[in-house]
């Protein structure tokens, strides 16, 4: 970003990232690479969900493409993830 590199790629950018601060560093990306080509590699539904092409890779292969909207209208990998994430965020510990 700083060399204004038509193309950048960013593995996991906010893996070890707060959520209070996830917000504020993707907005600092889209702002650092406005009319760049952004190759992300990411596991949070909130980094690629906004993304204009999201490819899912099983095993090497891609296995789905495309926005958010169309994948989750598929059967597969994509959309059973963003389930289980839905899904694992209303869990609460009962106390005992």
């Amino acid at each position: 970003m700083m060399k204004d590199a038509p193309v950048i790629f960013l593995d996991e950018a906010t893996a070890n990232v707060d959520p209070e601060n996830e917000n504020e560093l993707m907005q600092a990306i889209e702002a650092l690479t406005k009319d760049k080509t952004v190759v992300m590699i990411a596991h949070r539904l909130k980094t690629v969900e906004h993304a204009d092409q999201i490819l899912v890779v099983d095993h090497g292969k891609i296995v789905q493409q495309g926005k958010h909207a169309e994948l989750m209208q598929q059967e597969g990998i994509y959309r059973n993830f963003v389930i289980e994430r839905r899904e694992a965020a209303g869990w609460k510990v009962k106390n005992a």
